[in-house]
């Protein structure tokens, strides 16, 4: 009888884990609008069975959209990650935001666009310490423009990696996205692959890496947060 029950124990862990792996975890800052859209659920299921089937479809999506899965992270010195899930939509060289006052020496920006079907958590891309964090109002233009990188609101963090090198990374508002949420504080360490942010819902991340990085992306891959090398940065 024991060694059935442990059997049945094991089969359920085994069960949970598979499910685990399957379903993502959510991001806190979804919970209150999971919990919203399941009130609203359950009141117009009193009036309308139909309206109560796609209010649960929506709940379902909102969980969905908020989730925040588990990454492996490489770790070998000098690899930029990419802060976002998404696609690779401009390789170019520009100046970093002017609110970070680091003059006018171009770096290369790599963006990435999140439509609303990509996970909208925020990684970050290098270890070391936070330098800066800076937020800026602006418009609310497509996030796949290349002027939105100067003209949308955003929220702008210098890092300083272990290895001594400055790097940028900006959450971009999009057309649809009406909110930037951000984690870290200046002077604070970090590790690279940890969640630090969010946007709602449809937005754009830049990251901005020195001049003379290898970039390992080019304008139409996806990539993973957390998980995909951007930039091999160069030896100091």
């Amino acid at each position: 009888m024991t060694v059935d029950r442990d059997k049945n124990s094991g089969a359920v862990s085994h069960f949970i884990d598979l499910a685990r792996g399957i379903v993502p975890p959510m991001h806190p800052a979804g919970r209150p609008f999971v919990a919203g859209a399941a009130v609203a659920t359950l009141l117009v299921r009193r009036f309308s069975r139909r309206a109560g089937v796609v209010g649960a479809l929506l709940t379902a999506w909102v969980a969905w959209f908020f989730r925040e899965p588990v990454r492996t992270t490489p770790t070998r010195p000098n690899l930029a990650v990419a802060p976002a899930d998404g696609t690779v939509s401009h390789v170019v060289d520009a100046v970093p935001p002017a609110e970070l006052g680091l003059g006018d020496v171009p770096m290369t920006r790599i963006s990435v666009f999140l439509s609303v079907f990509d996970v909208h958590v925020q990684r970050l891309p290098v270890s070391g310490a936070v330098r800066q964090v800076s937020y800026r109002p602006g418009k609310f233009l497509s996030a796949d423009l290349d002027k939105a990188s100067e003209d949308n609101e955003r929220n702008t963090v210098w890092l300083t990696s272990t290895e001594g090198h400055d790097v940028v990374v900006v959450q971009i508002a999009g057309l649809v996205a009406r909110r930037i949420v951000c984690h870290v504080a200046d002077g604070d360490k970090v590790e690279v692959g940890r969640t630090y942010g969010l946007i709602r819902f449809g937005s754009r991340v830049d990251l901005y890496v020195p001049q003379g990085s290898r970039v390992l992306v080019e304008a139409g891959q996806r990539t993973i947060g957390g998980e995909t090398v951007l930039a091999e940065l160069p030896e100091l």
